[in-house]
């Protein structure tokens, strides 16, 4: 077999978001912490992303994550997060398939009943907690970065649908929520294409109208994904919400997403809709779910901010090497 590059993977999917997690092939960038490591990787390893995640060998619809040496001394491992679109500073669903990866294959020691797992990520320290039982991960949750809201009720003028209100919120990447109301619309597979051309126009007029920017790193800044929604549900005293996530460049989530709900919950909080150490559901648009809790507040510059836990679900759907021909025209692959 003649090959310029090979990169071992293990695939896995995250209540049904596909994430491949790349275990071999790849040699560190250092640096003196994730954020600059992954700014490493964006400028000299972007091919990468490229190769993975534009067809023929990827598709929009997946991530990619590269394992990879801690920088923060405290972590078991560091992981860094490529889209089809971008690199992102951090990801729920991507966070639940690496730590189910890292254990089932024995990377990280798995204990049972439970095992604590501490990754190193562009975003900061995530603590992740395995529910495991007979070899295998049962559940992942994992106790997010701070999440604050930046705006509640921002009048956005969307081109084809009016004025909008709109919140917008950090949970480890920054989110635009909208009511699917609002926007004319359902969160149901059928209204797909909808959904995702709402959300493009969406994310392009929030951005011509303001910059979030994170206090704390201004390199975290600008719109990454749009969540639009359907009202809360309470029933029988428990609450759930159905929502579903545009992602750069634009598809739809098919988990609830870690980092939207985790945004989510920070505005639900703000509105003063869930307590500290209260539960809520959030289900995806192929009704999938994570669970969401608060379990402290903080600060973060002048935000009052919550501590999010998300819990979801993973599993390892295969193992796969990945070749580069040097006479493939595709070398980053394309996309359509």
């Amino acid at each position: 077999m003649h090959s310029k590059r090979g990169l071992s993977i293990i695939s896995s999917h995250c209540e049904g978001e596909a994430g491949d997690v790349i275990v071999g092939g790849i040699l560190d960038l250092p640096a003196k912490t994730m954020h600059e490591k992954l700014s490493r990787y964006i400028n000299e390893y972007d091919d990468l992303r490229q190769l993975l995640l534009h067809e023929p060998r990827g598709r929009p619809e997946m991530s990619g994550m590269v394992i990879v040496p801690p920088c923060d001394p405290r972590a078991d491992a560091g992981f860094l997060i490529m889209a089809p679109g971008d690199w992102v500073p951090m990801s729920g669903s991507n966070t639940i398939c690496t730590t189910t990866v890292l254990l089932e294959t024995g990377m990280v020691p798995m204990n049972e009943p439970s095992t604590e797992v501490k990754l190193d990520t562009a975003a900061g320290l995530i603590t992740a907690t395995a529910e495991c039982e007979n070899g295998r991960c049962k559940s992942v949750a994992f106790d997010n970065v701070p999440a604050f809201v930046y705006a509640l009720d921002k009048e956005i003028d969307v081109p084809g649908v009016g004025k909008v209100p709109v919140d917008i919120a950090y949970g480890g990447q920054w989110y635009v929520i909208a009511q699917a109301k609002d926007l004319n619309t359902v969160v149901e597979t059928s209204h797909g294409d909808e959904l995702i051309s709402l959300g493009k126009r969406l994310k392009e007029a929030v951005l011509s109208q303001c910059m979030p920017t994170h206090p704390e790193n201004p390199a975290i800044c600008g719109v990454n994904n749009i969540v639009i929604s359907q009202p809360l549900v309470i029933q029988d005293g428990k609450k759930s919400v159905r929502h579903t996530v545009i992602v750069t460049p634009g598809r739809l989530d098919r988990s609830p997403c870690g980092t939207g709900s985790s945004s989510r919950l920070a505005v639900l909080h703000a509105r003063g809709l869930i307590e500290v150490g209260e539960s809520i559901t959030f289900q995806s648009i192929i009704d999938t779910k994570f669970v969401g809790r608060i379990r402290g507040l903080d600060k973060v510059g002048d935000y009052e901010a919550v501590l999010p836990n998300i819990r979801g679900r993973a599993w390892i759907t295969g193992e796969k090497q990945l070749r580069l021909d040097p006479d493939d025209p595709f070398p980053t692959g394309f996309v359509i």
